[in-house]
């Protein structure tokens, strides 16, 4: 369950955007559920070990990696006390093994913060801590912040989706560059992730 009203959340991007009122009516119903996880720990590991990989590939190599652990329990003195090889031998490259390690580290040193201390951090700064983490960029907290934690007004302006959705929504001859995507999404304050979601949409029409 989203933590916002999404009839309030429509209503508004109606009436602030008649561009936007119309790919609203052509898409339906906004249907944008809550991804669920057991720590922000969690859903960064899962985010790591799943970049650059086929969803199969990311569920395979996760199913491995958790099953160096006992009883499947991927938690960060585990990670820390994992030897990189195994990792490796699990499918992770070297790249991703030096960052989960070090989402390891800054979990337990308390950058990345536990899923209470989340709920009440702003977007900034849930963003500031996590791209500390190696391998962690602003796109991945964005995603988190849409998808796990249902916060209402992210827009996340280097998302190719959401560039291509304005491109074909709005009949633009090219890709919006980032800042001008952030410049016109101010109107769409305080609900940029639901004008964000809908702009995904249009790309599947």
């Amino acid at each position: 369950m989203l933590a916002y009203d999404t009839d309030t959340a429509i209503r508004h991007l109606r009436s602030a955007d008649e561009t936007l009122a119309r790919l609203i009516s052509q898409v339906g119903p906004f249907e944008l559920h809550r991804r669920s996880f057991n720590t922000p720990f969690h859903a960064l590991y899962s985010a790591i070990v799943s970049q650059q990989l086929s969803g199969k590939a990311a569920r395979t190599i996760y199913r491995r990696t958790r099953a160096l652990f006992p009883g499947g329990r991927v938690t960060a003195p585990a990670i820390l006390a994992a030897r990189p090889d195994k990792l490796r031998a699990a499918g992770l490259s070297r790249a991703k093994t030096a960052a989960v390690h070090d989402l390891a580290s800054k979990f337990i040193g308390g950058i990345v913060p536990n899923a209470r201390r989340m709920k009440a951090m702003p977007d900034d700064e849930i963003i500031e801590r996590l791209v500390q983490v190696r391998g962690v960029g602003r796109w991945t907290v964005e995603m988190l912040l849409i998808f796990h934690l249902g916060r209402p007004d992210v827009l996340p302006v280097g998302d190719l989706g959401v560039r291509k959705g304005f491109q074909i929504a709005y009949a633009r001859r090219a890709l919006p560059t980032e800042k001008q995507l952030h410049k016109y999404g101010e109107r769409w304050r305080p609900y940029r992730s639901v004008a964000s979601w809908y702009l995904w949409r249009a790309t599947d029409m």
